[in-house]
């Protein structure tokens, strides 16, 4: 059966005393025993504080992206070895932000994602549409190219040690969220695709759902057959707010 993953984007927010704090107020409203697994990707600065707050507890660190490259002169980027040494198990890969902003195409995502596997980190692979393929009825085309580019360049064995987050663009960060009838339908497709390929990788891959979740959405969106979890963007910046999704898992 799969276990439960909730992991918080801070995006580029905070200082290093209220990430500290808020990494503190987590891991306090943290139950024993409870049946998720928790995490949060940090800004880059952030990182050393993090790693020295969450050792020796449940709760895990990821970064926001990672270099495709082990070293080298690749101002601004920051590599896997550099991540593992602070002990980061997640790195996120092609984020919305990431393919809209910064215009990373899928070769490039596909080999960030390369990168991490190669370092031990957990790669976490945001795929997703924008409110105009929706619209279009390119929902399922759009994950196709985004998946393809990833198991054409890496296989689809690599995916046994991969995390996927659907986030549809047009549901972020805009007070839209998919129903979870609509979250459930491109998760099943994801599964689908992927056991189509090798049903056993499916079965076992947490896929994640991102996009507007909050602590009132978040226990329906969770409680469909094939959503394991989310990646939590505004509402992971309040402890109570992520706690409460957390719980919700």
């Amino acid at each position: 059966m799969r276990r439960s993953l909730v992991i918080g984007n801070w995006k580029m927010h905070g200082t290093r005393t209220s990430n500290r704090e808020l990494i503190t107020q987590i891991q306090t409203g943290l139950n024993e025993g409870q049946n998720c697994d928790v995490a949060v990707c940090v800004p880059f600065t952030a990182i050393p504080d993090a790693s020295a707050t969450v050792a020796n507890s449940t709760l895990r660190l990821g970064a926001q992206n990672v270099a495709n490259a082990e070293q080298g002169a690749y101002t601004g980027e920051v590599s896997v070895g550099m991540l593992s040494e602070y002990d980061c198990q997640y790195a996120l890969v092609g984020h919305s932000e990431r393919r809209q902003i910064y215009r990373e195409t899928d070769e490039l995502v596909a080999e960030r994602y390369e990168y991490a596997i190669k370092g031990g980190i957990t790669p976490v692979l945001c795929i997703g549409e924008t409110d105009e393929e929706r619209e279009q009825g390119k929902t399922f085309a759009v994950i196709d190219e985004q998946l393809s580019a990833v198991i054409n360049h890496c296989g689809i064995d690599s995916l046994s040690k991969a995390v996927i987050a659907y986030e549809p663009v047009w549901a972020i960060g805009t007070g839209k969220t998919a129903t979870p009838d609509q979250a459930q339908e491109v998760h099943a497709y994801i599964r689908n695709q992927i056991a189509a390929q090798n049903a056993d990788i499916a079965e076992k891959l947490i896929i994640l759902y991102g996009g507007s979740v909050k602590p009132e959405n978040a226990a329906e969106l969770f409680g469909r057959d094939d959503i394991d979890g989310g990646l939590i963007g505004g509402a992971s910046l309040q402890a109570d707010s992520f706690l409460a999704i957390i719980n919700a898992a």
